[in-house]
């Protein structure tokens, strides 16, 4: 009876002998890659410091973390050399951990250099230059973001035998495969060749203002698939990207130099219109929305018992025009109210 448990006690002690040793294996290459870090780091943020450029705290604080768990991953797998236990145990779940870690990464890095440049555009004179730059960091910092988890979420499921060998027969008929995978990723596809395209040859950018389908906005983001632009009442619309390329729209602030608007204005007809220009040039002038490039009045139609005055101004940008024209409108009506009053038709 005892010569039968002693076996068994020994299998014991020995299992607990071979966990207790893997432990102490594992925990101490853990607390060296630990250690690495924190001093990696430390001497990484002296630098920051040591830099008047913010973009160094920016790029250190967003790789912190995945780097942390690379260096642990890379420590188990050094300790896995002189331990059976630990080679086992890596050798099962290291071919999910160590694709997921290397994306991990990758995507931090690239969203933390993005971070990063996009940081700097706050610093140009040139807000064309700086809405250009912004677009075409977000779409090609997004593109590569999605390639990096597409392609890590294929290894890791390719680390499961099953998957791997479902991989294998598909591979075998490529030309099924590719009919197959072509169809259904035709949305996916063309989003991301519309982005790519858009950071290209910007037809709209980040803050452009633009109308499309009777709605107009600013444009607020642009991802791969859609474009959020946010309106004047502080709604959102959701573009698809492809839209941009196949059809029409408007972008007022596709170049520089300010935006034109105007108001048309009834008045009856027999009245000095130069009194009116008068007073307008120097309502206008006194407007700080406008930048002084156009400012004009003149007769657009003529109607029976009313001719209309189109008054021209000119802003910075659509914002400041907005709030142009309606002030300008008010303060035509109240100066006539004051020094025209016959003048107004009985409809406005």
């Amino acid at each position: 009876m005892l010569g039968a448990i002693a076996p068994e006690a020994s299998k014991v002690i020995d299992l607990s002998a071979l966990l207790t040793r893997a432990a102490i294996h594992a925990g101490i290459a853990v607390g060296i890659a630990v250690a690495l870090h924190f001093m990696m780091f430390a001497l990484l943020g002296r630098a920051a410091r040591m830099s008047a450029s913010e973009s160094d705290d920016l790029v250190f604080a967003r790789i912190k973390r995945p780097i942390l768990y690379a260096m642990v991953a890379i420590a188990i797998s050094v300790a896995a050399e002189g331990n059976a236990l630990i080679a086992r145990v890596w050798e099962l779940t290291g071919r999910f951990i160590e694709p997921a870690l290397m994306g991990w990464v990758l995507f931090a890095l690239v969203k933390a250099f993005a971070q990063a440049m996009e940081a700097r555009t706050e610093a140009y004179q040139d807000e064309l230059a700086a809405r250009s730059r912004r677009t075409r960091i977000a779409i090609f910092s997004r593109t590569a973001g999605f390639v990096i988890v597409f392609v890590t979420v294929a290894l890791v499921l390719f680390g499961i035998p099953a998957v791997r060998n479902i991989g294998t027969t598909l591979l075998a008929s490529a030309g099924l495969a590719t009919l197959a995978i072509g169809a259904a990723a035709q949305p996916a596809l063309k989003s991301l060749i519309a982005g790519m395209q858009i950071a290209l040859t910007e037809p709209i950018r980040i803050g452009d203002y633009i109308v499309v389908e009777g709605e107009s906005g600013r444009v607020e983001d642009i991802r791969l698939s859609y474009v959020v632009i946010r309106t004047g009442d502080e709604r959102r619309l959701i573009v698809p990207t492809a839209k941009f390329l196949d059809g029409s729209f408007q972008n007022w602030t596709r170049a520089g130099g300010g935006i034109t608007g105007s108001v048309v204005l009834p008045i009856k007809p027999g009245f000095p219109l130069a009194d009116i220009r008068a007073a307008y040039e120097s309502l206008l002038a006194a407007n700080a929305d406008w930048d002084q490039r156009t400012g004009s009045l003149h007769v657009s139609e003529i109607n029976v018992g009313s001719i209309e005055l189109k008054l021209v101004m000119s802003a910075k940008g659509p914002t400041a025009l907005n709030r142009l024209r309606p002030a300008m409108r008010e303060a035509m009506l109240e100066w006539l109210r004051e020094h025209m009053a016959d003048a107004l038709c009985d409809d406005v």
